[in-house]
């Protein structure tokens, strides 16, 4: 293990190579964190890791492949990252994908449950270990204004019975919101220095606008700038749940305008009853059950 890969605090985002990703990326390595850029596509992530160089020379960066829809991937990832670091300061659960057309994962779940959360609940549990080696960390996940009016169809959680696009992204940021409480107190339940925070952009301008799981034309992208905030102002609430000193674990940070839609960061309050203890169990067992990945959560 290098010195390099230990000098600094360093911080994992999902999905860093565009979007609020990639402006959390760039405020962060700003600050002086080593970034690990962790991708899909590595061409895409060098490319945002030189766009952040050429603005911050000083930025550390390590771009990394990550998968969130093929567990296998999921723990390559970690194994490596446990392999070449000592510890993980902050992990923003970041990265995700928005009303495709029906489409499953490698290992068989529907494609934004099974990316969205499946593949962030398994990462963050294969990285707890370095969490907990922190000292005092951090898990950020990002949910959505989705989830107000979301259910989660434990008897249809792979669309076998019925898919339709929006509800089940809103299952997914449901399930992101639930997963992030439940992480919290758990990590209190065992007195362990680790908090997770999660936040919501509001409506913002990212690659996740798309009609029919494609890109939306340039002229609807045009006219979104009139009533979307942009990228840098949606990364916002991910950063303040990441840095924050006043958090004390367990909030959920949002725009502070009309509706949570646009503004600066502050804690908001999720819809009314969202928080039910017996669905955010279930949900955590069947997670577990689903990708295979516990959490040791011993001192």
């Amino acid at each position: 293990m290098t010195e390099s890969l230990n000098r600094k605090k360093t911080a994992i985002i999902t999905g860093a190579n565009s979007g609020i990703g990639f402006e959390a990326a760039k405020i962060l390595a700003d600050k002086g964190y080593k970034v690990v850029l962790a991708v899909r596509n590595m061409e895409k992530g060098r490319n945002a890791a030189s766009e952040i160089q050429r603005l911050i020379p000083a930025a550390e960066l390590d771009v990394r492949k990550l998968d969130l829809a093929d567990l296998e991937s999921v723990h390559q990832f970690a194994d490596h990252l446990v392999d070449d670091y000592s510890s993980l300061g902050i992990l923003i659960n970041n990265a995700g994908v928005m009303v495709p057309p029906y489409q499953k994962t490698r290992d068989g779940f529907e494609l934004q449950f099974g990316s969205n959360h499946l593949g962030h609940f398994a990462l963050t549990g294969l990285l707890l270990p370095l969490l907990k080696a922190s000292g005092s960390s951090r898990v950020v996940t990002l949910s959505s204004l989705a989830h107000k009016g979301a259910v989660i169809d434990f008897t249809n959680l792979d669309g076998s019975s019925g898919y339709k696009p929006m509800k089940f992204y809103g299952q997914s940021k449901l399930s992101n919101l639930l997963f992030s409480k439940e992480l919290d107190q758990r990590f209190k339940e065992h007195q362990l220095a680790v908090k997770s925070i999660a936040c919501h952009p509001g409506i913002s301008a990212t690659n996740l606008f798309k009609i029919g799981g494609r890109d939306a034309p340039g002229i609807l992208k045009k006219m979104s700038s009139l009533f979307l905030q942009p990228a840098e102002m949606g990364a916002l609430p991910t950063v303040f749940a990441a840095l924050n000193e006043d958090l004390q674990g367990g909030e959920y940070i949002g725009p502070d305008g009309k509706g949570a839609r646009k503004g600066y960061p502050a804690i908001e309050i999720p819809a009314q009853g969202v928080y039910n203890q017996e669905i955010m169990s279930r949900l955590w067992d069947v997670s577990e059950q689903l990708t295979h990945v516990t959490y040791d959560f011993s001192s």
